[in-house]
C-alpha cells in the first residue's frame, strides 16, 4: 500500500501548479536572478586586450582554462567582471566548516541555533572577501604577465581587484537571495546555469573534431554512451537509501490508546550530495589558475613542477582529486548533511526509538555506524564518477563538459530541484485539502432551519 504522501504526489498535475501561485513567483525570481548572472558573464573588465584574451584562452583550452570556463560559465575567456565565479565562497565555506570542527568557540556558534548560524555566515562573507581578493590580485598580476593588459600599472590592478571582488559579493549575494526566496540552492544553481549555458558551444566542438577527423567514430560513439550510463548511474545512486526502521511507543490518555507506529529513517546512501565534487574541483584551481596566469608553465621553477604534475588528467591530480572527494564527502555528511546527534535528540524528543538500540549515546553510535559504512560505497561512487571520465577526458582531449564532475552537478542540481519543485506543490495540494475540510466543518455545524 501506497502511503498517503505517495499517493497525493502521484496525483500531482500542472493544473495544481497552475494553481500554486507562490512556486511560480519562486520560480520566476530564481530565473530572473540566473539571467542577471549570465548577463554579468559578458561584461568585460576594463582594460583587458580582447583580442590578445581570446588567443591566450584558445592555447589553454585544453588545460586548466577550460577547466575554469566550465565552472564559471564562459566568464573567464571573456574576462568578464563574474571571471572569479563563486568558488572563493565555496572555498570560504570549506575553511569555515573545518575551523567550526576544530575551534571550541566556532563550534559553540553552531550549537546557538539561528543566531549562531548568521555569525557563522558573516564570517564566511569576511572570508570570501579576503579570498577574492588575493585571487583577484593574483590574476591582474598573471594577465600583466601575459600581455593581456592594454595599460598595466597600479590602476590597473586596482582596478581589476576592485571589479572581481565586487562581482563575486555580488553572485554570493545572489545565490543566498536564490536560495531563500526563489527554488533549490542558489549556489549549486550557478554552477549549474554556467555549465549548461556553456554545454552547446562544447557539443559542437565535439562534433567539429569528429567531422575533422581528430576524433575517431567509436570514440564519438563510446563517449556518448559513457555520458548517458554516467546519468542513469548518477540518478540510481542519488535515489539509494538505507532505511533503519523506527518504532514509537503505545501510550494511554483517558479510555484510548495512542501510538504504536513504526516508521523508517531513510539515509542516502550519499547524504554529501554534489558538495565533495564541487568543493574538490575549487580547492585544486586555485593552484592551477596561479600557474596558468604565472607565466612560469615552463622553465624548471617551482611552478612548472605544479603545472607538470598537478596538471588536469595527470595521475597527481586524480589522486588529490580523489581524496579530496572522499574527505568532503565524509566531512560534509557529519557536519552538515547528517548530524547523528542531532537526528538521535529528535528521536529521543518524539519518543522513537531504533529497536534493539537504548536512546541516547547509544543511538548516536549506531547511526555514526550505519552512515560510515554507507559512505564507503557514497565516497567510492562520487570519486569514480569524477575521475574515470577524466582520464578519457585527458586521453583524447575531449571537452570538459562531458566529464564526471559536470554531469554530476547537472544532474544532481536538476534533481535537487525538482524535489523541491514537487515539495512545494505537495505542500499547496495539502493546504488545499485542509482548507476544503475546515469549509466543510463550518457547513456541516450549522444547525437545519
Amino acid at each position: 500500500m501506497a502511503s498517503a504522501a505517495e499517493q497525493m504526489a502521484s496525483n500531482l498535475s500542472w493544473g495544481t501548479f497552475g494553481k500554486a501561485k507562490d512556486l511560480q513567483n519562486r520560480i520566476l525570481f530564481a530565473i530572473g536572478l540566473l539571467i542577471v548572472y549570465r548577463i554579468g558573464t559578458y561584461i568585460p573588465v576594463p582594460g583587458i586586450d580582447a583580442s590578445k584574451l581570446q588567443a591566450f584562452f584558445t592555447q589553454q583550452s585544453a588545460g586548466i582554462g577550460g577547466m575554469l570556463n566550465m565552472f564559471t560559465g564562459g566568464a573567464v575567456a571573456r574576462m568578464a567582471i563574474f571571471s572569479l565565479g563563486i568558488m572563493p565562497y565555496i572555498s570560504a565555506s570549506i575553511i569555515v566548516q573545518l575551523l567550526t570542527s576544530m575551534v571550541p568557540s566556532l563550534a559553540a556558534l553552531k550549537k546557538e541555533g539561528e543566531a549562531g548560524r548568521k555569525k557563522i555566515n558573516q564570517y564566511t562573507r569576511y572570508g570570501t572577501v579576503f579570498l577574492a581578493t588575493f585571487q583577484a590580485y593574483g590574476l591582474a598580476i598573471g594577465l600583466e604577465s601575459q600581455g593581456l593588459a592594454t595599460d598595466p600599472g597600479w590602476f590597473f590592478r586596482v582596478s581589476v581587484v576592485i571589479t572581481l571582488v565586487g562581482g563575486t559579493m555580488f553572485l554570493m549575494w545572489l545565490g543566498e537571495q536564490i536560495t531563500a526566496r526563489g527554488i533549490g540552492n542558489g549556489i549549486s544553481l550557478i554552477i549549474f546555469v554556467g555549465i549548461v549555458a556553456q554545454f552547446p558551444e562544447a557539443l559542437a566542438r565535439f562534433f567539429t573534431q569528429g567531422r575533422a577527423g581528430t576524433l575517431s567514430p567509436i570514440v564519438i560513439v563510446g563517449v556518448m554512451i559513457m555520458a548517458v550510463a554516467v546519468v542513469a548511474f548518477v540518478v540510481f545512486m542519488e535515489r539509494a537509501l538505507r532505511k533503519i526502521h523506527i518504532q514509537y511507543p503505545k501510550r494511554q490518555v483517558g479510555m484510548k490508546i495512542y501510538g504504536g507506529e513504526s516508521s523508517n529513517l531513510p539515509i542516502k546512501v550519499n547524504p554529501a550530495g554534489v558538495i565533495p565534487a564541487i568543493f574538490a574541483s575549487s580547492l585544486l584551481l586555485l593552484p592551477a589558475t596561479i600557474t596558468t596566469f604565472s607565466g612560469q608553465t615552463g622553465g624548471t621553477g617551482w611552478m612548472s613542477y605544479v603545472a607538470a604534475y598537478m596538471g588536469h588528467g595527470q595521475p597527481l591530480y586524480l589522486i588529490f582529486f580523489g581524496a579530496l572527494i572522499v574527505f568532503f564527502t565524509y566531512f560534509y555528511t557529519a557536519n552538515v548533511a547528517f548530524k547523528s546527534d542531532d537526528v538521535a535528540d529528535n528521536l529521543k524528543k518524539q519518543g522513537g526509538f531504533i529497536p534493539g538500540i537504548r536512546p541516547g549515546q547509544k543511538t548516536i553510535e549506531y547511526l555514526d555506524y550505519v552512515v560510515t559504512r554507507i559512505l564507503v560505497i557514497g565516497a567510492a561512487y562520487l570519486a569514480a564518477v569524477c575521475l574515470l571520465p577524466e582520464v578519457l577526458i585527458s586521453r583524447f582531449s575531449l571537452p570538459f563538459y562531458f566529464g564526471g564532475t559536470s554531469l554530476l552537478i547537472v544532474v544532481s542540481v536538476t534533481m535537487d530541484t525538482i524535489t523541491q519543485v514537487q515539495s512545494h506543490m505537495l505542500a499547496h495540494q495539502y493546504e488545499g485539502l485542509i482548507e476544503k475540510s475546515r469549509l466543510r466543518g463550518k457547513g456541516r455545524g450549522k444547525p437545519r432551519r
